[in-house]
């Protein structure tokens, strides 16, 4: 039975960036949520929270690159305010790991466009709220360990994956 790592904003803890959750973006999912975790196949996490960073927390998106860039210390993530919190999202992204790995987990659903849990797209580093190619320092290294990643919009997909053999 496979196990999933869930990004727990989407679940209606408070540890989105600015104490808000995310349940919204996943109400379509809540009742596969529930099934799931009654049986005991999720697997909460806040990479951010995981890495040290506090709720609420001053926005954050990567600057010259994706996770995978920031993962091989070509890219950064900086807050609104200039600060540079890359090592507490590359130590969230490896206690995510560490989870999945303990647990047994194969899958992740995360919240998109993040720059922990961005799927795909990911914010541009502009704070503009525009979007390019690419993936959060979770997701890259969950990726590089062969787990894989969806976002609330990957519904159907994820549905039928997590009822595969």
């Amino acid at each position: 039975m496979k196990k999933l790592l869930v990004s727990a904003c989407l679940l209606g803890d408070p540890v989105r960036y600015d104490g808000d959750d995310n349940r919204d973006k996943a109400e379509h999912l809540q009742e596969w949520l529930q099934h799931w975790q009654l049986a005991g196949r999720l697997i909460p996490v806040c990479p951010e929270t995981l890495g040290g960073l506090p709720t609420p927390r001053p926005p954050a998106e990567s600057v010259g690159g994706d996770g995978h860039q920031v993962l091989a210390g070509s890219a950064r993530i900086i807050t609104y305010d200039g600060d540079d919190v890359t090592q507490a999202f590359v130590c969230g992204a490896e206690k995510t790991l560490a989870a999945a790995l303990a647990g047994n987990a194969v899958g992740a659903l995360l919240a998109a466009r993040s720059p922990s849990c961005g799927t795909g797209q990911i914010y541009d580093g502009s704070f503009s709220r525009r979007l390019t190619s690419g993936d959060g320092v979770t997701v890259a290294l969950l990726l590089q360990n062969g787990i894989r990643c969806f976002t609330p919009q990957d519904a159907n997909a994820l549905i039928a994956w997590m009822d595969e053999a």
